[in-house]
């Protein structure tokens, strides 16, 4: 499925020079249409005749998988098989480039991509990347609202880690700079709204899609809280001692050659470390690992 927000934020990124889309109906059409936006980009679409695939992918710098059926009943089981199909393909055509995974459940379709990777011999942990940095975005948001401070809702930095879904996703307010003060009620109600604010946009959309606008731009900064895989990634093996899994959301510093450092979460408040243990149990059973 196309994400036409992400490709317009794309389009006009002075950073992005050629951008390629692919999918199985009318990237022609979509690419015909950004073509006309004065930009740096050339951009180009392909369907699946002719190799389009490769065409797409080969000598790819980043390649963004936002394929898939958002929230559908049977969202894994139909996702998970096109990322296998898309994973086989970036192995094949552009092995070494950036990946970015927007498709849902992202706690699940990173492991997935992770095992195909490994299965052409050609996975680089510190260049596979499942973007949370909405979860931050909708988080400073929300505090600002709570705070009536709406119009300034980039002053509050506040991390998100865990994972990408539901009771996954672990909003660490204690660490909010600058500090806020929250009594229990309050900070209950914003974490809850965070991890369910998917299901908000669902609802005031009548069923009738999923957030993307937002998720644009929450993406359109790419990497600054990611799910990613620790082992091998400095700063990985202590939150592995910490939460005792191989993929987890935590802040990344990136370096040219992808991943250079994963930011420990630190200590945490007695409530924060009780949703951390309750997300890392849905964490344990949502990361599949499989050989495909």
């Amino acid at each position: 499925m196309q994400k036409l927000d992400y490709l317009f934020l794309h389009a006009i990124s002075p950073l992005i020079t050629d951008l390629s889309l692919y999918d199985v109906v009318n990237t022609p059409g979509v690419a015909a249409d950004l073509s006309h936006i004065c930009t740096l980009s050339q951009v180009k679409g392909y369907l699946p005749e002719d190799d389009g695939i490769k065409k797409a992918l080969d000598g790819s710098d980043f390649v963004v998988i936002s394929a898939g059926f958002p929230r559908k009943v049977y969202l894994f089981s139909i996702n998970s098989k096109i990322i296998i199909e898309l994973g086989e393909s970036i192995a094949k055509f552009s092995p070494n480039a950036f990946i970015l995974v927007i498709t849902n459940p992202i706690n699940s379709t990173v492991p997935i991509i992770a095992e195909v990777l490994k299965e052409y011999n050609v996975f680089n942990p510190k260049k596979l990347f499942g973007i949370t940095t909405l979860d931050s975005v909708r988080l400073a948001t929300f505090v600002a609202e709570h705070f009536k401070t709406v119009a300034e809702p980039n002053c509050y930095e506040i991390p998100v880690i865990g994972g990408h879904s539901g009771t996954t996703i672990i909003p660490l307010i204690s660490q909010s700079k600058p500090k806020v003060e929250l009594n229990q009620d309050e900070l209950k109600s914003l974490v809850y709204r965070v991890q369910y604010a998917g299901d908000e946009v669902i609802e005031a959309k009548n069923g009738n899609g999923s957030a993307t606008l937002s998720m644009a731009i929450g993406h359109s900064g790419i990497i600054q809280s990611s799910f990613i895989y620790l082992p091998g990634i400095p700063g990985g093996d202590e939150i592995i001692k910490r939460v005792n899994l191989q993929f987890f959301a935590v802040q990344v510093e990136l370096g040219v050659d992808g991943a250079q450092r994963v930011k420990h979460f630190g200590a945490i408040s007695q409530y924060e470390e009780q949703i951390l243990d309750d997300a890392i149990i849905e964490l344990e059973e949502t990361i599949y690992y499989f050989n495909i």
